[in-house]
């Protein structure tokens, strides 16, 4: 396994395995990996020839009230489980060469990212996109894999490809949970032993969606009345967002006659926590 560290020399590996006829897949993380990276590490590992990890915390994507500094980091922790999976190259700019102190160019979709989590983190989106595209074509993957966990940025990811035209096949990797249920997160280490234990409502809040449509219940408001007051019957849960969306346009429904994305955001103590469900009516 190699460390990269220096834009030039990832785009030279890149050629040369482009040139022997090398499939590239990709992984961009922000470090502190935990088994869900790894699941997504091993889907690439699977669709092609060379795979790249990407460890960057990506300061455009963090709004000026958000976690960048105190977001967790151990490289030596995640080189050694990358070592481990037999990773080709770890890619590890530095913040200074990403982003030079005359950058000005940055890359936006509009349109699926003007609800959930864009609604709230004014932003969020565009960091994301500009730094996808930047690894993209320092890397040039043929594949390139996301985590379902994060819905609305695998959404943004696809529109953006498909918008600029770019050869890369986007794979959607199924959340990986803990055994209570808890989709995976680096920040679920903020947690405390008490807020874990509450953690665990998004999950269930999510069944209890899909058994109250399975039941009968098509009014997204009625259902988010219910899912708000469940999730907040549990102790030190604060509801940020609870939506009902088309799975492709991200638009908000009212009457669910067609499988959508239940979509919700909960603060439990200072972790923000995501979570989502595809629930088909039928």
């Amino acid at each position: 396994m190699e460390v990269v560290k220096e834009i030039t020399k990832m785009k030279k590996i890149s050629k040369i395995w482009k040139k022997e006829g090398y499939k590239i897949s990709f992984v961009p993380t922000m470090g502190f990996l935990h088994e869900a990276h790894l699941s997504l590490i091993r889907k690439a590992k699977e669709l092609g020839d060379k795979t790249v990890v990407s460890i960057f915390v990506n300061p455009l994507q963090f709004g000026p009230k958000e976690d960048f500094k105190e977001y967790p980091r151990d490289l030596e922790r995640d080189l050694a489980l990358l070592e481990k999976e037999e990773v080709d190259v770890v890619f590890v700019p530095k913040t200074e060469e990403m982003y030079p102190s005359d950058f000005q160019t940055y890359v936006e979709v509009t349109k699926l990212t003007t609800g959930l989590c864009g609604a709230f983190r004014p932003g969020h989106f565009k960091g994301v996109t500009t730094v996808v595209l930047k690894l993209f074509n320092i890397i040039n993957p043929d594949i390139a894999i996301f985590g379902e966990k994060d819905y609305q940025q695998l959404q943004v990811v696809r529109q953006m490809v498909k918008d600029l035209n770019l050869d890369i096949e986007i794979i959607a990797h199924p959340t990986v949970r803990e055994k209570d249920g808890l989709a995976m997160s680096s920040r679920n280490i903020y947690l405390s032993s008490e807020e874990r234990e509450s953690a665990s409502t998004l999950y269930k809040a999510l069944l209890l969606a899909q058994e109250l449509i399975k039941d009968g219940e098509r009014n997204s408001q009625n259902l988010k009345k219910k899912l708000e007051d469940f999730i907040h019957s549990f102790p030190f849960t604060k509801v940020q967002y609870i939506e009902f969306v088309d799975p492709l346009t991200l638009e908000p429904v009212e009457k669910i006659e067609k499988p959508v994305v239940c979509a919700l955001a909960v603060f439990v103590g200072k972790a923000r926590l995501i979570d989502n469900m595809l629930i088909n009516p039928e």
